[in-house]
């Protein structure tokens, strides 16, 4: 029997650790995870309360979450919201990214990601072609569920609200269910995350276009939903849109955030902020002092971009040390070790949000394995930087690879205008061992292919 001030002991921890708020009716089942895991650690149910309270106890907070919280859900669930999401979420923001074509969108409470591939295979219908680029992050702090999502295999009960269309599409029969596709896999990563905590990389400012975090907050404590809300408000890309369960409501003037109606569906839309009017500059002056020369680069990065040059990858990706760095990424790539390079451009991007290099060598990456990819994280990248030479070329050269000889002298075109200007250090890390003069001949050569004399 677990003496009453143990169990509100236990509940005022889980507040603090998980931010989590309970009923009446949790007592009993609280009381029985209490008991089991204590027993577990072998430890007194004082003692584990006092281990439990005295540290950080990581392993053991995942293990509580999976004993505690809710998981049931199912694809498609709340089948109007989802519809709202396809026939005018998407479309509008389709509309408003066709320059960058890509699509990010967040779970956040994703238990075994039914939420999640139902996101992304919405995203994946609605976007207008394979170059657009869609990605979806779900969260969770329960483990066990998180593992379940990253397996991706179903009961046919969780699919019992999908149309018979998408499950054709989307679903693979297997011996234990149903496997989502590899096309919806690839664009959903899974991350365990506790929102009574911060993550800035998950966090980061203006990352998302569309959010869902649907019945969450009810089971939060009032200051971990409050600041739950704020993060996702500010991680909202302008005119990104939120979703909320039914049982959750941010009144009608919600901070940041417009309220949106439609069919009988409330969800929110961020508020664009028109920037404020720069002031007008004042003349310079006359005579203007040089700007002092850029600081030499450290001997330890040239070392490794000598090395670069002389393909000793195997001893630069040594010099370069540890950690995430673009120059670290392409040497992962140039050394065969492409899903070590993918995640480390990943990482790039969640943590310093759009980078053009970062797109470029995820496009190296995707070369190997699916090249509408490939040319979707090029086009990116010519995007964020008009000035960057090498996405053009690449761009040309999957071009020609397909017999569009029009459109890879667009590119290859563009490329050759762009490579004397071209910064050395992108012509090591991507130029794949040929020098400036080299890329060059390349592509005039691939130009006089299609047709086209430089």
């Amino acid at each position: 029997m677990i003496a009453a001030a143990s169990l509100t002991r236990f509940r005022e921890l889980l507040q603090r650790r998980l931010g989590w708020t309970f009923v009446d009716n949790d007592l009993g089942h609280t009381a029985d995870v209490l008991a089991a895991r204590a027993q577990a650690h072998g430890l007194t149910e004082r003692e584990y309360l006092d281990r439990l309270a005295g540290r950080r106890w990581t392993a053991e907070t995942a293990e509580l979450a999976s004993a505690l919280s809710i998981t049931e859900t199912y694809f498609f669930r709340h089948t109007e919201q989802f519809r709202v999401l396809s026939e005018r979420v998407l479309p509008e923001l389709i509309d408003t990214r066709s320059g960058q074509r890509v699509l990010r969108l967040l779970s956040v409470g994703c238990s075994s990601g039914e939420e999640a591939y139902s996101l992304a295979i919405a995203a994946i219908r609605a976007r207008p072609g394979p170059d657009w680029i869609v990605t979806v992050t779900g969260v969770d702090a329960n483990r066990e569920m998180l593992r379940r999502a990253r397996e991706a295999v179903y009961s046919a009960w969780s699919l019992r609200d999908t149309p018979d269309d998408v499950r054709r599409r989307w679903f693979r029969p297997v011996e234990d269910g149903f496997r989502v596709a590899d096309e919806v896999t690839a664009t959903v990563r899974f991350v365990e995350h506790n929102v009574a905590g911060d993550d800035p990389q998950l966090w980061h400012p203006a990352r998302y276009d569309v959010i869902f975090c649907r019945n969450l907050l009810m089971y939060l404590t009032a200051d971990v939903a409050a600041e739950l809300i704020r993060r996702m408000t500010r991680t909202l890309t302008d005119g990104g849109f939120l979703f909320l369960g039914h049982t959750d409501s941010l009144g009608s003037h919600p901070d940041g955030l417009d309220v949106c109606h439609v069919d009988g569906t409330v969800y929110y839309q961020r508020r664009v902020v028109a920037a404020p009017r720069e002031p007008v500059p004042a003349p310079p002056p006359r005579r203007v002092t040089p700007a002092p020369p850029p600081p030499p680069r450290p001997p330890d990065r040239q070392r490794v971009l000598g090395l670069m040059r002389d393909d000793r990858f195997a001893e630069a990706l040594d010099a370069a040390g540890t950690g995430d760095s673009l120059t670290r990424g392409v040497l992962l790539a140039q050394l065969g070790r492409v899903d070590e390079a993918r995640d480390t451009a990943n990482r790039l991007l969640h943590a310093g949000g759009p980078q053009a290099d970062a797109h470029h060598l995820l496009g190296v990456c995707h070369e190997l394995d699916c090249a509408d990819r490939a040319a979707g994280q090029y086009r990116l990248a010519a995007y964020l930087d008009p000035r960057f030479a090498m996405p053009r070329l690449r761009m040309g050269l999957l071009a020609r690879r397909r017999g569009d000889d029009r459109g890879a002298a667009d590119h290859l075109s563009g490329a050759l205008e762009l490579l004397p200007t071209e910064s050395d250090e992108r012509i090591v890390h991507f130029g794949g061992g040929f020098g400036r003069l080299a890329l060059t001949t390349l592509c005039r050569t691939e130009l006089e292919a299609c047709g086209v004399r430089r």
